[in-house]
């Protein structure tokens, strides 16, 4: 049931939203009880009481990531990452983070394909400061030629450290750029040298007013903070921000996958080679989410899990091996990556591999198996209620992924309805031969001629 009250709060009413919980109201932790509100520009805020210490976390979620990014832009949304702590209208370059460690806190952000976030931990007297920053940033960037040349070759550095001159670093976008059709997941997050080169402050600008509005924002507030008394502080330091019309909507169809698709990178910075295997799935809304989550673990959820066990312990075929199922607003990826042991070649590596895949898929998954899965879920459940900052983010990620703040609660049941058929069912849907985009990474002492890639 929803409760809808108007709250008059300045000039400006807020429309609120309490959304009711999945479980008995006396079940829910204190901190995952939470009011949902829109302002009148757009902004949703979601606040969480929790006085079990006196510390508070903002986190603000824009609704932009480098799947919004246009062709020959590419890395806009990472490179407002760092754009939005080179200063405002009434805060200084830098001074965002110096204000944040001179008043016992810390601050960061973080860009992903969906979305761009800003995260502020603070004791529980310092709620204006939290929201005066990010407020005044929003409304007032400072996007100036020398702040975009600063920022731009920043992120040109990263680039190099991260992906050029990392071990195994191309990887990444070259999955990407393999795996997707569409353009909108199927580029680097980071962006490349040319399209960061071809930014200007026009452009930037455009991108801010796009997307940094308050009606394409969740701010998530948790801590030990008054409800009330905050959602007035935030009247008054967003409620004048304009509104800005709705950012065009993203394109993240892919068409049907109807073969292997497969690549070799050959790394010099490589000592041992690499084999990474995606397998496309759908977007994390989907009902088989929590079955592919699950699959992932008894793959690959520490030493008795089946991946792990097989390939490193008996046969000893590879030196570190994950599978894993990232959550994604579009068309995802069930990852599997495994490093081989030296001398062991590798088409018997990922021939064991899809050994075990199949061995999921026609013999019985042990209840035991499925328990480890549980305590998993429950181990990181447990972690994110003992932390501000986690549940801000969390709260603010699902309400943009979900629409649905509240849904941590329901963790736990979530992860217990997934029956061991349910978890063979989506391995024989998804983990299958014409749904997957390989990449061999080999050092280049060991070098060999590149397969055809697939279409």
């Amino acid at each position: 049931m929803h409760l809808r009250l108007i709250l008059p709060l300045g000039v400006i009413g807020l429309l609120v939203l309490t959304s009711a919980m999945t479980t008995p109201r006396g079940a829910v932790p204190p901190g995952l009880r939470y009011t949902d509100t829109t302002f009148a520009n757009g902004l949703r805020v979601i606040i969480a009481e929790d006085h079990s210490a006196p510390v508070f976390t903002t986190a603000i979620t824009y609704n932009v990531g480098s799947r919004d990014e246009r062709k020959g832009r590419t890395g806009f949304a990472h490179l407002f990452e760092h754009m939005m702590f080179k200063g405002s209208e009434n805060v200084g370059q830098n001074e965002h983070p110096y204000l944040m460690f001179m008043n016992g806190g810390n601050m960061n952000g973080t860009t992903n394909n969906d979305r761009t976030l800003y995260y502020e931990v603070l004791p529980s007297n310092q709620v204006d400061l939290a929201l005066f920053l990010e407020a005044d940033r929003m409304r007032s960037l400072a996007i100036t030629q020398a702040n975009l040349d600063n920022q731009r070759s920043a992120v040109q550095e990263e680039r190099r450290s991260r992906v050029d001159n990392q071990p195994y670093g191309r990887i990444g976008e070259r999955m990407s750029e393999l795996a997707y059709r569409t353009f909108s997941y199927g580029h680097s997050l980071i962006g490349s040298m040319e399209d960061l080169n071809a930014a200007t402050v026009a452009d930037v600008a455009s991108f801010f007013r796009t997307y940094y509005a308050p009606n394409n924002a969740i701010l998530s507030i948790v801590g030990d903070v008054s409800t009330r008394t905050t959602l007035a502080k935030v009247q008054k330091y967003f409620g004048a921000i304009p509104r800005q019309p709705a950012p065009p909507l993203v394109d993240v169809s892919e068409p049907q996958q109807t073969v292997e698709r497969r690549d070799t990178i050959v790394d010099p910075l490589a000592r041992l080679a690499r084999l990474d295997i995606a397998y496309k799935v759908p977007p994390s809304t989907s009902p088989d989410y929590e079955a592919l989550s699950v699959l992932g673990n008894i793959l690959s959820g520490g030493r008795s899990a089946r991946l792990d066990d097989m390939l490193m312990r008996q046969k000893q075929l590879a030196t570190s091996v994950n599978a894993s199922m990232q959550e994604s607003r579009g068309p995802g990826l069930f990852t599997i990556t495994a490093i081989a042991t030296p001398t062991v070649p590798l088409a018997d590596l990922e021939a064991a591999v899809y050994a075990e895949i199949e061995r999921v898929k026609r013999e019985p998954i042990a209840e035991s198996e499925l328990a480890k899965a549980r305590m998993a879920v429950r181990q990181s459940y447990v972690g994110t209620l003992g932390s501000t900052l986690a549940r801000a983010v969390t709260m603010g990620h699902d309400a943009l992924f979900y629409n649905d703040p509240g849904r941590l609660a329901g963790t736990l049941e979530r992860a217990t309805r997934v029956t061991a058929e349910d978890v063979q069912r989506v391995a024989r849907q998804y983990l299958t031969p014409e749904l997957r985009t390989i990449i061999v990474t080999t050092p280049r002492d060991a070098a060999r001629p590149t397969p055809k890639v697939g279409t």
